[in-house]
């Protein structure tokens, strides 16, 4: 017969990857979502599982619970941040492209989407859109009725249809525009990349201060294309490039000297880039180095 102990590390094991997930797009930091787990791991092996019916759900609520709490936390420091912040990019796994809505809502684009709603409008989408919890099960996980849980998520699924990305991301699409920037990187002749640029493409940039970024948003083909034309060729002179998985979606991840310095992720719509992501952050560099699993 199994031990209490065995049976709390057993289920806590069994369900780790969608609570890492469900971590992940409520906190756009894989860092921040470990610290998650370990919390929920913390407040798991206390529980008594006699008198639990459904450990999954149990489960999803502490990490709800606690996500909430770090969301808010992450908030603050957030607007302390230099520059533009992005989410923390993820090395992910075939299969996750394969599943089109998880890919869709994990991906550079959608993460900052989900970034402009309220703490607990972002749980109650996440749960519901992605995970489809039913509306009794997330009413528990964050302390609300199921009434105004339907109410929240009205409201929150009208903010990202507002805000989303005018279109799903075809991964082909993706790919030829990160091979594209593969090409003017590696031949230093940009011209091909810039004809893929759509006319309101907007570019981040992400250094935290640690390393050199754009400072704001810069929108337009012609700023794009500018900062594309006297950076690539440089890059190219000093950095490798390989393209990668990241977010679900092809990317490019950059190498100076062997060492991870910059993972570009792109957003396309019919055709034309639309999002440009260019993380340099060494804090949120560290997920690269292996695949993560994602699940739902």
């Amino acid at each position: 017969m199994s031990q209490p102990g065995n049976a709390a590390t057993e289920t806590f094991v069994a369900h780790r990857n969608l609570l890492f997930t469900i971590a992940y797009e409520m906190l756009g930091s894989a860092a921040d979502a470990e610290d998650v787990l370990q919390e929920t791991w913390m407040k798991w092996v206390g529980v008594d599982l006699s008198t639990v019916q459904d450990r999954r759900a149990y489960l999803v609520r502490i990490t709800t619970r606690q996500s909430l709490m770090r969301l808010r936390t992450l908030g603050r420091r957030k607007a302390s941040y230099v520059g533009p912040w992005l989410p923390e990019p993820l090395l992910t796994a075939p299969d996750v492209a394969e599943d089109v809505e998880l890919a869709d809502s994990v991906s550079m684009a959608m993460l900052l989407v989900l970034e402009t709603l309220a703490p607990t409008e972002r749980a109650v989408f996440v749960l519901r859109e992605v995970f489809d919890l039913d509306y009794d099960e997330i009413a528990d996980a964050v302390d609300k009725t199921p009434a105004a849980v339907r109410q929240i998520a009205h409201r929150a699924r009208g903010h990202v249809a507002a805000r989303r990305p005018r279109g799903s991301v075809s991964p082909t699409d993706a790919r030829d525009a990160v091979e594209a920037f593969h090409r003017a990187i590696e031949t230093g002749d940009v011209q091909g990349l810039l004809d893929r640029l759509a006319p309101d493409v907007v570019f981040l940039g992400d250094g935290g201060g640690i390393k050199q970024a754009a400072l704001q948003p810069i929108t337009g083909a012609d700023a794009v294309a500018a900062l594309l034309a006297a950076s690539l060729p440089r890059i190219g002179r000093e950095m490798s490039a390989e393209p990668a998985a990241i977010n679900g979606f092809p990317a490019l991840v950059l190498r100076l000297d062997g060492e991870i310095d910059t993972v570009i992720a792109v957003h396309v719509d019919n055709g034309l880039i639309t999002g440009l992501y260019s993380v340099r952050n060494p804090e949120k560099l560290s997920r690269i180095a292996q695949e993560t699993i994602l699940h739902r």
